[in-house]
């Protein structure tokens, strides 16, 4: 696989391999299954060896009807992928320890699993309603004063949807289970047998506000595929893009943040604030999601640079910094986020927790630095962490970051490159490669599998928000009601990057 180096292992050999990695500092970072022919099984496990290593991939393959030893006890960060690949591609893991669906809720009865070769793209999925699950602790005797409370999936205003189970007795929240993928669009099965420039398009879409991480990501991944070099002008474009994203992406969380804790008159700004970053985008892309220039092999156009852009980030800069100084010195804000939603570094590490979540918790990781792509090797970036993995800490290093971010964007490197901005990335058949990218919420994954046409055989995501919901409930339990909205807000999570 271009891109990373590619091991074969037989699944017997899984879990010494694993532990060998865990043991030596490298991290899992996501699996799939995808069936180069029909009948013919593969699973991939995309591993971090350590810190300056190239990514690798182990490569699997699975006799029909075959079993694979589960590696969730030892990486509890596969677990999810795990029951995402069960769900999905029928393959089995001996010994998980959540063996229950996760993306097919109960009562889904689909006819063969939903990414095996033939089965029929637009094939309806029977369904028969089922009662929501009440944990067995709720029905232990002596535990009737324990109130449950199934919360959704229908919320309010234009909040995504998902359900939530609380169980908790006066305001302590003894037990919480989110259930997402209410809205699962098979994201992953609708590139199958797409050409690999329109379906650029389609990765903008899986998240909307990650519009530019995905596209880049995607991008990335065909062009390490395909031995397609991008042009300096067109990488350093792409940081340009990708940083403005970023910048929206943390000021609306700084909004939101202080919408939750009612802080209104913050919540009107950081909005503003948002929306004049994206104005931004909008100037230079015509979309203010920065849609539609990006393109395997570069951009789809140049981007001509308004001649009041450099003083137009400066301008943001001082206003997104006297809004962040205004948000630290409101007491009544911080009182809210001190200590609330407290997550461990090493559930940080084992749950799979990624961008400003786990760098809150004292993992210094971010792709632009350890794994460069498109411009950023170039460029002083600054990698801001804090170690209280608390709400507090969540938002300092948002608010970090979007200074480290405007400096990026005034930095030479941005506006200096010059010449052509897309070159040719030809199709290979039966080629495979792995891109990536630093996304606001954390790291972005694309793995690209071409068929002997050319075109896309398999496309797995690997979004931010599937990672951060995974490790989110570790720090709802032994928390309290009132402060659930306000430990969720802190985490920049979102449904549609989770459920794809």
């Amino acid at each position: 696989m271009n891109g990373c180096v590619l091991h074969a292992l037989r699944p017997a050999e899984l879990p010494a391999a694993c532990t060998a990695l865990l043991a030596r500092g490298g991290r899992m970072q996501f699996a799939y299954a995808w069936f180069p022919s029909p009948g013919d099984a593969e699973l991939r496990y995309v591993v971090a060896p350590g810190a300056g290593e190239p990514f690798a991939a182990w490569r699997v393959p699975v006799a029909p009807g075959g079993e694979v030893p589960s590696l969730a006890h030892a990486a509890p960060l596969l677990g999810w992928y795990e029951r995402e690949i069960m769900d999905l591609c029928g393959l089995r893991f001996a010994g998980h320890p959540e063996p229950e669906p996760l993306v097919l809720h109960a009562g889904a009865r689909p006819a063969r699993p939903p990414l095996e070769p033939g089965d029929a793209a637009d094939a309806s999925l029977p369904f028969s309603p089922q009662p929501v699950r009440v944990p067995e602790l709720h029905t232990r005797a002596g535990l009737r004063e324990v109130q449950l409370l199934p919360f959704g999936p229908v919320r309010g205003g234009v909040t995504e949807s998902a359900r939530f189970v609380f169980m908790y007795l006066g305001e302590a929240i003894i037990y919480y289970q989110p259930q997402l993928f209410f809205k699962h669009r098979g994201m992953e099965r609708r590139f199958q047998g797409l050409d690999a420039d329109p379906a650029t398009l389609l990765a903008e879409r899986v998240s909307g506000v990650g519009s530019i991480c995905h596209a880049l990501a995607y991008c990335q991944a065909v062009e390490a595929a395909c031995g397609c070099v991008v042009p300096a002008r067109a990488q350093a474009l792409r940081v340009l893009l990708a940083e403005i994203e970023r910048l929206y992406n943390h000021l609306h969380y700084l909004g939101h943040l202080a919408h939750t804790t009612t802080l209104k008159v913050g919540e009107a700004e950081g909005l503003l604030l948002e929306e004049r970053a994206k104005q931004l985008l909008a100037r230079l892309t015509g979309s203010r999601f920065g849609r539609g220039l990006l393109v395997p092999g570069g951009l789809r156009r140049d981007i001509a640079m308004p001649s009041t852009m450099r003083a137009d980030i400066e301008r943001l800069r001082a206003q997104a910094q006297r809004y962040a100084h205004m948000l630290r010195h409101t007491q009544s804000h911080l009182d809210r986020l001190l200590t609330t939603g407290v997550l461990a570094r090493q559930v940080a590490f084992d749950q799979g927790a990624t961008g400003p979540v786990e760098r809150a918790s004292g993992q210094d990781r971010d792709l632009r630095r350890d794994h460069p792509y498109a411009a950023y090797g170039g460029l002083p970036l600054a990698v801001p962490v804090r170690t209280a993995g608390d709400a507090d800490a969540r938002m300092r290093v948002r608010m970090d970051e979007i200074e480290a971010s405007f400096s990026l964007l005034l930095s030479p490197v941005s506006y200096s490159a010059e010449g052509v901005v897309r070159a040719a990335c030809m199709p290979v058949p039966g080629a495979e490669g792995l891109g990536w990218a630093e996304g606001p919420r954390g790291s972005v994954f694309y793995a690209v599998h071409l068929d002997g046409e050319g075109r896309l055989a398999r496309v797995k995501i690997k979004s931010p928000s599937f990672s951060n919901w995974r490790v989110f409930p570790s720090t709802v339990h032994d928390s309290n009601m009132m402060d659930y909205a306000i430990n969720e807000a802190s985490f920049g999570l979102t449904v549609a990057g989770c459920d794809r």
